[in-house]
């Protein structure tokens, strides 16, 4: 049974029907009202007591409340809908003073180092239209962020944690492996949430590596994993034909396929693009 609070405020269904939250489609909203859940998620990522986390779609609060509730520094939520800022600006802020404060923005606008000192770690329900350019974004800073607890498509995490020679293998689980850990948590069926989304959700910890996995620039990664995967049925030699350079000038065979090699592969690729 879906515990109905956490804390002394009211149910999630009563703060929805009261400030008529019901979910918009064109803002990739899919609510998670069960407190259970959402406190398990607030779990995976430790002790928050000297930790600010920022969540992105705080929706009615199903999660915001769960970070609040787990000890948190500090919660800073961005959030694009004027119904839910209205609505957690009403009944969360005054519960948790200097704790919680609310950015109206389009969180792929936002610079999220700037908004919070260190340590900082992301945590967030992603909504789905705007998840993968998200997670691109901070890998690209990673640096400074303590971690990521993101609730992702199960497909989309599928991605993200799968290994060379299996189909869901790509760009995404290399550049997400080779800067972090990461971890799939547990998964959440759809019926849990509000409207229920087509397929389940699945959370993911990423933790910061002190180092890449290998050497290599960023740009390069992206070039060499967007070249190799853009056909990834081809061969290695045909497939980096346009980047102008040899696998086995990185010691890689030439007739190999892109989802046969590992991060380590691609890195040494991405150093030879560097060096021609």
């Amino acid at each position: 049974m879906a515990k109905e609070t956490i804390d002394n405020l009211p149910p999630l269904r009563e703060v929805i029907a009261e400030h008529d939250l019901a979910a918009k489609k064109q803002l990739g909203q899919n609510f998670l009202l069960d407190l259970n859940l959402t406190s398990r998620i607030a779990r995976t990522a430790g002790d928050l007591s000297n930790t600010t986390v920022i969540e992105v779609g705080p929706g009615p609060g199903g999660l915001t409340r769960a970070i609040l509730a787990s000890g948190v520094k500090k919660l800073i939520a961005v959030e694009r809908d004027e119904r839910c800022i209205n609505a957690l600006t009403d009944y969360l802020a005054p519960a948790y003073p200097g704790k919680f404060e609310i950015i109206s923005g389009d969180a792929l606008e936002q610079d999220f180092e700037a908004l919070a000192p260190a340590p900082r770690r992301i945590m967030s329900n992603l909504p789905y239209n705007i998840a993968t350019p998200l997670l691109i974004g901070w890998l690209k800073n990673i640096e400074a962020f303590e971690g990521l607890t993101l609730m992702f498509q199960k497909e989309v995490a599928d991605r993200i944690v799968a290994v060379p020679r299996t189909k869901a293998y790509g760009r995404l689980s290399i550049i997400s492996q080779w800067l972090c850990e990461v971890q799939p948590e547990f998964n959440i069926d759809a019926r849990a949430f509000t409207p229920p989304p087509k397929i389940q959700s699945t959370v993911v910890s990423f933790t910061p590596r002190p180092e890449p996995l290998a050497q290599a620039s960023w740009n390069a990664m992206e070039k060499v994993t967007a070249a190799a995967f853009g056909q990834r049925r081809k061969m290695l030699r045909q497939s980096l034909k346009s980047l102008g350079i040899n696998p086995q000038d990185a010691g890689i065979i030439e007739t190999a396929r892109a989802e046969e090699l590992n991060v380590e592969d691609f890195a040494a690729l991405a150093r030879l693009l560097e060096a021609n």
